[in-house]
């Protein structure tokens, strides 16, 4: 069993995205990439230094905002994006982040893409931990994304080639057990409970999303999240995505550490800022989950009601780029508005919108 550390510090690290759409050389892109990887060594290094000395509790898990190395797709093909500004699974970009990992004695995670040898034709946008020594622990593939292929679009072959637990990835480490969901997937609550299911404590999510002063989606959802699962989230939003033609300052603050019960511990406001962090006391969590109570959500949960609701209501289609021969198709972004097109008239044809 994974000896468990005592109550520890959690940083949700808001920064800024270089993007790399006006890029168009591998090369430059790699570049870029690696510049970036040294902003987040010196900012985890300092935040983790000023947190220290403010609190005394020290930094032992830190989360980046979703696709932090690169930005997003703005018109590249899935080809054009892959070739340009995917990392490889065993890439200097992932040697570099266990330096860095290592280097601050933190477990670290963050979203980037990524191809698979398994896959070679697609890529997935991938959440991963890597631990104090260096080494990725946890991949887990962002599995609903509205024009990028995911492991559901491949389900039969991701399933053979990694088995039905990779889907919900959870890792035991001294920190608790942990789990990552990927940007809007907060916003889906079957997400969080399956990896919550499978034991998870602390949801790590890597986001980038609109800042307002207004309740947003997914702010609403993070805690929502937190305190159905009985578990800890941390929610590390871009301060700023620069290089690209959305105007840099849409994705701001909301950066923030969410406890078991669903209070916002610790958020950010505007910029780059180290200001969403909290202590995390997974001993504290453990005895809430077995103490008999009306908030003890995961154990009044009954599952069996809801697996025939489920099993019933498969609309959006598994495989759905995989050939006759099965073969990996690669599509264009259309693909994904034809497919869920095709879901909305089922729907209708069944007189349920």
């Amino acid at each position: 069993m994974t000896v468990l550390e005592g109550p520890y510090t959690a940083l949700a690290l808001q920064m800024d995205c270089a993007a790399v759409n006006g890029l168009t050389e591998r090369d430059a892109v790699a570049e870029a990439m690696m510049a970036s990887l040294s902003r987040i060594d010196t900012m985890i290094r300092g935040s983790k230094a000023f947190i220290a000395t403010f609190s005394g509790s020290p930094v032992r898990l830190v989360v980046l905002p979703e696709y932090v190395l690169t930005g997003f797709p703005m018109g590249e093909s899935i080809t054009a994006w892959r070739d340009k500004a995917c990392l490889a699974m065993d890439g200097p970009e992932y040697q570099r982040l266990g330096e860095i990992a290592q280097g601050n004695g933190i477990y670290l995670s963050g979203n980037v893409y990524e191809v698979d040898p398994h896959f070679p034709d697609l890529y997935f946008q991938t959440s991963f931990v890597i631990d104090d020594t260096g080494n990725v622990i946890l991949r887990y593939r962002r599995l609903i994304s509205m024009f990028a292929p995911t492991p559901h679009d491949v389900l039969s072959r991701y399933r053979e080639a990694y088995g039905e637990d990779s889907l919900f990835p959870v890792v035991a480490t001294p920190l608790g057990r942990l789990a990552c969901v990927a940007s809007e997937e907060i916003l889906y609550p079957e997400i969080t409970r399956a990896h919550a299911l499978a034991g998870a404590e602390v949801i790590l999510h890597s986001s980038s999303e609109v800042g307002s002063p207004q309740p947003t989606p997914k702010n609403i959802a993070k805690c929502a999240r937190a305190y159905e699962n009985m578990c800890y989230v941390v929610s590390a939003n871009t301060s700023a995505i620069t290089g690209s033609p959305v105007p840099a300052h849409s994705t701001q603050g909301h950066s923030q550490v969410v406890d078991y019960r669903g209070n916002v511990m610790a958020e950010a406001y505007c910029g780059e800022s180290m200001v969403a962090n909290a202590t995390v006391d997974i001993q504290r969590l453990r005895e809430a989950r077995r103490q008999p109570a009306m908030t003890n959500m995961l154990a009044r949960q009954r599952t069996d009601l809801f697996a025939g609701v489920y099993s019933g209501n498969h609309r959006y289609p598994a495989d759905n780029l995989l050939d006759p021969t099965d073969g990996v198709r690669v599509p264009d972004r259309q693909h994904f508005l034809s497919q869920q097109r095709k879901v909305i008239e089922q729907l209708d044809q069944d007189d349920l919108i």
